[in-house]
């Protein structure tokens, strides 16, 4: 095999990503091969291109994440390829995309600010499922009172969202259209617009009930989101590790348990 040649090296690539399942970054690529057999970077991109154009009218496609470039099925053939697990996935209920979209928006982000802005308290159990999904991390505590968590987003958000980076989150109009009409319903009880419910594929608990508030609209979620969107912070490099947030582990424990009885 001539791995200089853009064609046959895009092969052997997408037997690497049909083989790992999951995004590959080209530095984790490169460390494939050995020195003396590695193609240059430039081969390496020509073949990454040839690799996407030979997807074309094929079932599935070659996505660039953050994590890197992985190869999976087109969105339009989800609704069936899901019948494949018996299992339906569970539907995210509208209070965990709301969560979710005020601490991508508007990240570093505390809880106290997304109870502010959404008027009702934010559920123990949406925010521990975020953080197990490793949807968002702690990147900070906030220097006030109390030393509140900061969220932010991570890499495995934007990985199952297919984004690159946070730059390509839609714009607020976009999301705007998808306002649901109103119902005589609760509000609770409304399902999530459809377009973001079709890339919820993976199960989650029941959330149990929240205390009783009066909660903000769609509508006005949305426009308190526009007024932040601007200056979106996309790097917390500069934020210390979350090992060393803390000197004391036990002080960490000690505020996530007076957080806990809060709820």
């Amino acid at each position: 095999m001539n791995l200089n040649e853009p064609r046959e090296l895009a092969s052997l690539l997408e037997a690497f990503l049909l083989a790992s399942g999951k995004p590959q970054s080209l530095e984790r690529l490169y460390e494939l091969f050995e020195e003396a057999e590695r193609p240059e970077p430039a081969v390496f991109k020509k073949a990454l291109t040839h690799l996407g154009k030979s997807c074309e009218g094929r079932a599935f496609e070659l996505i660039e994440v953050a994590s890197g470039y992985r190869l999976q099925v087109r969105e339009r053939f989800a609704p069936w390829v899901g019948r494949l697990w018996e299992e339906r996935p569970q539907r995210y209920s509208r209070a965990m995309l709301e969560t979710l979209a005020l601490i991508a928006y508007r990240q570093p982000i505390t809880r106290g600010e997304i109870e502010d802005v959404r008027g009702v308290a934010v559920n123990s159990h949406i925010v521990k499922t975020l953080l197990e999904r490793e949807w968002i991390r702690v990147v900070g505590y906030r220097d006030v009172p109390g030393k509140p968590a900061m969220f932010a987003t991570t890499k495995a958000f934007l990985d199952h969202f297919n984004l690159k980076s946070l730059d390509e989150l839609p714009p607020l109009a976009a999301l705007r259209e998808l306002e649901p009409e109103p119902a005589l319903a609760f509000e609770d009880d409304l399902e999530a617009p459809q377009s973001l419910q079709a890339r919820a594929d993976l199960a989650l608990a029941d959330e149990p009930a929240v205390e009783a508030g009066e909660e903000t609209s769609f509508s006005s979620l949305l426009a308190e989101l526009d007024s932040m969107e601007q200056g979106l912070k996309t790097d917390f490099d500069d934020l210390p590790e979350k090992d060393d947030e803390l000197d004391d582990a036990g002080e960490f424990h000690e505020t996530l348990d007076k957080e806990q009885l809060s709820d």
